[in-house]
């Protein structure tokens, strides 16, 4: 299994992204899918995640409001549309796969089984 991250960029803040995580390997639909970022010095932490139906999605309240998670199931992809960049967004942004997560785990990433390599983020204010 390999999930695949790309989209990360540089922008100023007020700038947008969209990142997107691929698969193969395994087919997406099935697992809850998480995005997580990790900042130099700090801790892995939740940004979104979306059960695997697509109808329920969940984020930090840091990227309330800016970040849509949303997900093509016939394309095994997940998105991240990140709009109104601060300079504390910026991280590495990895995506994650989970199968049968229940709603009490989706913001733990010990819960995701797969995560892709990660994709930089950097926002200039």
């Amino acid at each position: 299994v390999q999930l695949q991250a790309s989209g990360g960029g540089s922008v100023q803040a007020g700038g947008s992204l969209r990142l997107s995580c691929a698969a193969s390997g395994r087919t997406l639909s099935r697992d809850t899918m998480g995005w997580f970022r990790q900042a130099p010095g700090k801790e892995r932490e939740f940004v979104a995640a979306i059960f695997r139906s697509g109808g329920h999605t969940y984020y930090a309240d840091a990227v309330k409001g800016r970040f849509t998670i949303s997900r093509n199931n016939a394309e095994n992809t997940v998105y991240l549309q990140m709009n109104s960049l601060k300079p504390e967004d910026t991280a590495i942004y990895y995506c994650a796969s989970g199968p049968s997560l229940i709603l009490s785990s989706i913001r733990n990433p010990n819960q995701y089984t797969y995560w892709g390599q990660g994709t930089q983020v950097t926002v200039s204010s």
